[in-house]
């Protein structure tokens, strides 16, 4: 059974999301802040993230940056309405995809069950590949260079998949959503570059004379190989 970690401090908003994920058959978990959230992380394992920016005793912000140093559990962010800086900002941190409200409990089981179809995908194909220094094992959802593990989220993991299995081959923004946030998707193609910029900068601090993740601007991004 999937267990969906829903974190507000709207006991409203958490009730309703909770009886649509029952609904759906997943186990929902409630936490109505951040410290409760974190404790339920820790002992309840959960495979998905509903998670508040505003929250009181540990903000959002804060948990995903706790979290992110010890799982890629997915983490949806929940921010408000017209806060550009509160997407970017969740999606920098390791947030694999951010809800706007206010929403319909609908779209969020909708954002639920891709991420979740996505990752049961990838893991079904038990593959791995590697390229010069390079591995990414999709058994267990690991990336390293030169066998050091790479800190990268199951989304960063999902991109450079992508990119390195089709070396050379352009990916616009709208390919790379289609493909990796389904078509059900609702966010833009900032996301795509959000992720891109974030990979890019973990990649930085690993030597990888021989590949990189190249923007081909007005298109998109490919792996490229170097001469």
């Amino acid at each position: 059974m999937i267990k969906v970690l829903i974190v507000d401090d709207n006991e409203q908003i958490t009730s309703i999301l909770a009886e649509y994920a029952k609904k759906e058959g997943y186990v929902p978990l409630v936490a109505t802040d951040g410290e409760t959230a974190l404790d339920k992380f820790n002992t309840e394992q959960p495979d998905i993230l509903l998670l508040d920016v505003m929250m009181p005793k540990i903000d959002g912000f804060s948990v995903c940056r706790q979290i992110r140093r010890i799982s890629n559990v997915p983490i949806i962010m929940i921010t408000a309405r017209g806060e550009d800086f509160e997407k970017i900002m969740g999606l920098e941190i390791g947030a694999d995809d951010y809800i706007v409200k206010p929403f319909s409990p609908g779209e969020v089981m909708a954002r639920i069950k891709a991420i979740m179809r996505r990752i049961k995908g990838y893991e079904a194909n038990q593959q791995i590949f590697t390229y010069d220094n390079l591995k990414i094992n999709l058994d267990d959802y690991t990336a390293s260079v030169d066998d050091e593990i790479l800190p990268l989220t199951k989304k960063e993991i999902e991109i450079l998949w992508t990119l390195a299995t089709h070396k050379d081959r352009v990916f616009s923004r709208d390919n790379l959503l289609n493909k990796l946030w389904g078509y059900d998707y609702f966010g833009d193609s900032r996301t795509v570059d959000s992720h891109i910029k974030r990979l890019r900068a973990k990649l930085d601090n690993f030597p990888h004379d021989s590949w990189e993740i190249k923007t081909i601007w007005g298109v998109g991004y490919k792996f490229e190989v170097k001469a």
